[in-house]
């Protein structure tokens, strides 16, 4: 009786450790995405941020793994530290990274201190739950379980991640829910590990702060984040939301509201309608009687507003993968205003889908295709410029069709303008460059282009406009010495060349 007793005690005690390791991959894995979203959300680049954190961080694990022979006497008390620190530093440098990024000029020391001291502190915990384990079972059950049970975590950690932490919490209030979730590992083992008794009410003072300051960190996310957005935008914040894809904050004054995603700037409501008016009515305008639309991006409805205008359009079908920006646009009636329920047009279809998946699955072919996706400021973005795109696009065009791309600026970013208009010459179709002036923007830059020589740029217009007439597009026409084409390479997904110029031509103008 005795010796069942002992044994059952034996095996609830390697359960909350074979536990506390899977929870231990969870919130590690759950850090590092957390510090690497942010990454690519502050600096850009989203391959290289996310590349550079995961490298960082796995270093560090093997440091702590090293590390931690030097470890020696009460096993189990070392842990409890161990979880309470990961707890403290891990659930805090969510929000230390994203407010400090605005203050301090050598953010990336911080970003990878923090990464590192992170996954320093994870790696010493693996093997010293295995040391402590090790009279519990063989070496080979040893180390099957904890590498199986370390895998699972970073596999739960890996779904949760896009598909329910950042939609619902976001990523701040996910650092913190995690560093809670270590803290509340180290509570449960001090309560119900009886080796744990002769120390249990010193490592109580340790984690009753911790455990508050990361509940309080929790109750103040909210305003810990408007605080930090409020010092990076020059108006008062209306709305901001998280989705899975990139941050959406919209910005106000009494003039005018700005959308921002990831920080960057789409559009002004006072000017928007240069932007829209000269990425859409050029080509409507070559295209005779144009029936059937495909917009692949453009989630704020303003470009389908402008193809609206247009009295022979049947359908537009928009295709954009966030369902947060076509919610916001189609439902919020201060939004949906300023593109006058074009989403709630009968004529429009919305799918929320990644466009570059989507334009290789699809069969029909449109008339008109309008392509508005955000600049090309990292490769998950640059692939949508790429040869291999323009070429599964041009399947879905009919043989006279056209379509235009937003094409950054030909003033500031020269190169990459240039980049994109050689892609399309190379994916075979005919292009004629355009750009016209957006004061929120400066001199924006387009590309029309069709398989064939067969765009009549005949301007008289049956639709009203505000700004894009027959003479002011002729003067779009022209560019200056300084925006005039230069030699560059294809963009191809193999080498994402785009990207470069873009970081390059855009880098002297980014200001944190």
């Amino acid at each position: 009786m005795v010796k069942t007793r002992q044994r059952r005690k034996t095996d609830a005690f390697s359960f909350f450790l074979l536990t506390a390791v899977f929870v231990i991959a969870t919130c590690g894995l759950v850090y590092e995405l957390v510090a690497g979203a942010l990454a690519s959300y502050l600096l850009g680049d989203s391959v290289l941020q996310f590349s550079t954190v995961i490298g960082v961080y796995l270093c560090a694990m093997g440091v702590g793994s090293y590390l931690s022979k030097g470890l020696e006497g009460d096993l189990i008390r070392w842990f409890v530290r161990l979880e309470l620190l990961v707890g403290l530093v891990g659930g805090l440098s969510g929000p230390l990274l994203y407010a400090a990024f605005h203050y301090i000029g050598a953010f990336p020391v911080l970003l990878y201190s923090l990464v590192a001291l992170t996954g320093m502190l994870v790696g010493i915990e693996i093997p010293l739950l295995m040391r402590i384990l090790s009279d519990r079972f063989t070496i080979k059950d040893l180390v099957s379980r904890v590498f199986a049970v370390d895998y699972l975590g970073a596999l739960l950690a890996s779904l949760l991640f896009p598909l329910l932490l950042v939609p619902y919490l976001g990523l701040i209030r996910t650092s913190l829910f995690f560093g809670l979730i270590n803290t509340i590992v180290a509570w449960w083992i001090l309560f119900r590990v009886e080796e744990t008794r002769h120390f249990r009410r010193a490592a109580i003072r340790l984690a009753m702060p911790i455990s508050l300051l990361l509940l309080s960190g929790m109750f103040f996310s909210e305003k810990l984040t408007s605080w930090v957005e409020g010092s990076l935008y020059q108006d008062p914040i209306i709305l901001s939301r998280s989705s899975p894809y990139q941050r959406v904050v919209i910005t106000g004054n009494k003039r005018e509201f700005k959308l921002f995603l990831n920080g960057n700037l789409q559009f002004a409501s006072s000017d928007e309608y240069r932007y829209h008016e000269a990425l859409v009515h050029p080509g409507m305008a070559g295209l005779a009687q144009a029936r059937n639309i495909l917009v692949l991006g453009g989630g704020d409805g303003l470009a389908v507003r402008e193809i609206l205008k247009w009295p022979s359009v049947k359908n537009i079908h928009l295709v954009d993968l966030d369902p947060v920006m076509i919610d916001l646009f189609r439902d919020h009636s201060f939004f949906s205003h300023l593109n006058q329920g074009a989403l709630k047009h009968p004529k429009v279809t919305v799918t929320h889908a990644d466009a570059f998946q989507w334009v290789r699955q699809a069969q029909e072919q449109y008339d008109f295709i309008v392509i508005d996706f955000p600049d090309p400021s990292n490769y998950s973005i640059g692939k949508l410029y790429t040869e291999t795109f323009y070429l599964e696009v041009k399947k879905r065009l009919k043989p006279n069709g056209a379509l235009v791309v937003q094409s950054t600026s030909p003033y500031v970013a020269r190169r990459s303008f240039w980049c994109i208009n050689t892609t399309l010459d190379a994916a075979g179709f005919h292009t004629i460059p355009y750009h016209c002036y957006v004061p929120s923007f400066g001199e924006w830059g387009y590309i029309l282009a069709s398989p064939a020589y067969n765009l009549k740029f005949d301007f008289k217009l049956p639709i009203k406009t505000r700004f894009l007439s027959a003479n002011v597009f002729r003067q779009m026409l022209v560019f200056p010495p300084d925006m005039a084409p230069v030699k560059v390479d294809v963009n191809r997904l193999n080498n994402q060349a785009l990207v470069h110029y873009f970081e390059a031509d855009w880098g002297p103008y980014s200001n944190p």
